[in-house]
């Protein structure tokens, strides 16, 4: 099978895409069948993975009217920097497989459209690369079996630039992805862990006997025994915000906000780790009223339009991240792509905001939902 991937996607970005689902079927036409799979599959027979966009689906919004909505203002700020809209890219591993320019295309469009590019430890191009874009960016950081690796990891994030660290919570090893075990899906030459530098990597490269050689590298990199006492260790070490991504307990929350968290992300890994695990948006206002503002709460897993946005916002999340639509962006057109992902994000926030009657994000959070029987 070919590992070719297209420098620029077959569509025109501006005339045939109107929404993120067509970016998805641009995607799939432009990519490897093994490459698809691996970027959309999830864990397990993937029940995860459908109920996050049957939960969100399942919340219907009670609009107000009679409100002046002639300017809808999606701007917010989080971590105190301003940005466009309440929406972050989502850390994701290895840009390179959709597209040559890998995670730069990306950090490029995140930058030109204002929100946050989260730059992840299995990123194939380096913390530095990223930052030397010059946009924000928070990094994502997975605890390896090697601490001294792990805090050279954070001392380059810091020195790098970022603003933000994002400790993933949820991956004490990778989900058992289905997809990829039956490819025996492996990481074609030039695509690799690039802020690894020890060569660890060479261990995903190496075609397997069975499963996933992606699976067997991250096994042998991160540890299991991350705890607590870790993400306090790491709040002794640095002054950056700390946002812990993979939360779905309410008292794993709570027990943030007691370890200096500054922000969690509500997040099942996009259905890619337990599968069974709730649905990130059907325990979002419970983990917001939990925290009770005492720090900032995200929701990722599943985010697919405007709405979607506005569906969070009005269950008491503070943002969201936006993960495989920002890939499928980057297969079908490269940065072009991307670009088009965040601006149609954008035009049905605010398109959303004006008919629920809501001028801003503040306004958002007050719009009343109920959730559907199904």
């Amino acid at each position: 099978m070919s590992r070719t991937v297209p420098t620029t996607g077959p569509w025109d970005v501006d005339r045939d895409v109107h929404c993120l689902e067509d970016v998805e079927r641009a995607a799939r036409e432009a990519l490897p069948a093994d490459v698809w799979d691996f970027v959309s599959g999830g864990s397990g027979g993937e029940v995860t993975l459908a109920a996050n966009r049957a939960a969100l689906r399942r919340i219907a919004l009670v609009p107000r009217v009679l409100r002046d909505v002639a300017h809808c203002d999606p701007q917010t700020s989080l971590f105190g920097v301003p940005q466009a809209m309440p929406v972050a890219v989502a850390p994701l591993a290895y840009h390179k497989l959709v597209h040559p320019e890998g995670e730069l295309a990306g950090a490029r469009a995140a930058k030109a459209a204002g929100v946050p590019f989260t730059a992840s430890t299995l990123s194939s191009c380096t913390i530095e690369e990223i930052t030397g874009i010059g946009g924000t960016v928070w990094f994502q950081l997975y605890w390896l079996r090697d601490r001294k690796k792990t805090f050279e990891l954070i001392e380059r994030a810091e020195a790098a630039g970022c603003a933000a660290l994002m400790p993933t919570v949820d991956v004490p090893w990778m989900g058992r992805r289905l997809r990829d075990v039956r490819n025996r899906f492996t990481l074609p030459p030039g695509v690799e862990a690039a802020n690894l530098t020890w060569g660890s990597g060479s261990e995903a490269h190496r075609a397997p006997t069975s499963g996933s050689a992606v699976a067997s590298h991250t096994g042998s990199a991160f540890t299991p025994s991350l705890t607590w006492s870790d993400i306090e260790e790491l709040r002794r070490r640095t002054r950056l915000p700390i946002i812990l991504k993979g939360v779905l307990a309410p008292q794993d929350a709570r027990r943030a906000v007691d370890v200096g968290a500054d922000g969690i992300v509500v997040s099942n890994h996009g259905g890619r780790q337990l599968d069974g695990a709730v649905a990130g948006v059907d325990v979002l206002a419970e983990v917001a009223t939990e925290v009770g503002g005492a720090c900032r709460v995200l929701l990722d897993s599943g985010i697919r339009s405007g709405t979607d946005v506005l569906r969070a916002l009005a269950l008491g999340a503070d943002g969201v991240l936006v993960g495989r639509p920002v890939l499928w962006g980057l297969a079908a057109a490269g940065e072009r792509g991307v670009g088009r992902v965040l601006d149609l994000l954008a035009e049905e926030l605010r398109d959303a905001l004006g008919l629920a009657g809501c001028d801003g994000v503040k306004a958002a959070r007050e719009i009343r939902t109920l959730t559907r029987a199904g």
